[in-house]
């Protein structure tokens, strides 16, 4: 006779985070999508689905078509491509941008050299406000399509960046989850996500210039048509249609699937190294452990499109 061992368990039960421990879908590449070498440098892969590094690009020179196409399929594939060694000014870092699009200014943040470029200068006297999960500008109707970043100062130890694979934390979602989330959509708001840090005179003064705006709960990548979740606690503020507590309970919920290990990338800066995400597909993180050292950072954010 089979025994239920279970039944020999006290009750007992913690309340469900929405993740569940156990084996994970880790898929990197889009359904039928095959893994093809790259012919014009090397990638090194830094995790399972998310980061790669690339040897053998100078950034300081322009890119040819062949070579930009192999990037761009790169960036698809792995989300977030990590170049070290790359001796480049703000220039050069503009100019690399602009292969992929347009590029946009953001009024709410410091300026480097140029109005497109926001510089990030974090010290003991202006601590950082990153360590979120979030991703870029969701609270404008077209959020930026990716981010250049290099680092003008590295800390001599902290400081990392951190990327979550979206696509993987609504793949892992229960099948019950997706299927409330379809077509749901959510309101997104610059307020919230720099309130803490900023002066709420100069935030009030630019209301008018950035109202919520709704996005999907879910999006589909233009490009490669994987769907990712899209909301985020530094600017996603409520889903359409729901209650306040079903929503904060249903946001809580999808907040933290970026949270997993297994979705993500840690990048470790070095001098003259260079990230560059794919804003659609991630979230990021900037791991703030290097005070009272100084870190700043100069990025370049290029123009996307409205999310479906």
């Amino acid at each position: 006779m089979t025994v239920d061992t279970r039944a020999l368990l006290r009750p007992a039960r913690v309340p469900d985070p929405g993740i569940l421990e156990g084996p994970r879908v880790l898929r990197r590449l889009p359904e039928g999508v095959e893994s093809r070498p790259y012919d014009l440098f090397t990638l090194r892969p830094l995790g399972r689905v998310i980061g790669a590094e690339i040897e053998g690009v100078d950034l300081a020179r322009p890119l040819t078509a062949p070579l930009r196409a192999e990037l761009n399929r790169a960036l698809l594939e792995w989300k977030v491509l990590f170049f070290r060694d790359q001796d480049i000014t703000s220039e050069h870092q503009r100019a690399f941008a602009r292969n992929w699009g347009e590029l946009e200014t953001n009024p709410l943040l410091p300026k480097g050299n140029s109005d497109e470029v926001t510089r990030f200068a974090r010290d003991a006297r202006m601590p950082a406000f990153e360590n979120i999960w979030h991703t870029d500008v969701t609270f404008r109707p077209n959020p930026a399509l990716g981010s250049v970043l290099r680092l003008v100062r590295v800390p001599p130890q902290g400081g990392d960046t951190m990327w979550a694979d979206m696509a993987a934390a609504y793949d892992n979602l229960p099948a019950g989850v997706r299927e409330r989330i379809t077509g749901l959509r959510a309101v997104h708001d610059f307020v919230p996500g720099f309130v803490r840090f900023s002066d709420p005179e100069f935030l009030a003064a630019r209301q008018a210039e950035f109202p919520p705006v709704e996005h999907p709960v879910v999006r589909t990548h233009p490009e490669t048509g994987r769907r990712t979740l899209f909301v985020n606690p530094a600017f996603t503020t409520h889903i359409v249609g729901l209650p306040r507590e079903e929503s904060d309970e249903l946001l809580r919920l999808l907040f933290v699937q970026a949270h997993v290990p297994e979705f993500q990338v840690r990048f470790r800066w070095t001098e003259n190294a260079v990230a560059f995400w794919d804003n659609r597909a991630t979230q990021h993180y900037a791991v703030n452990d290097y005070a009272p050292h100084a870190r700043i950072a100069e990025r370049v954010a290029i123009a996307g499109d409205r999310p479906y």
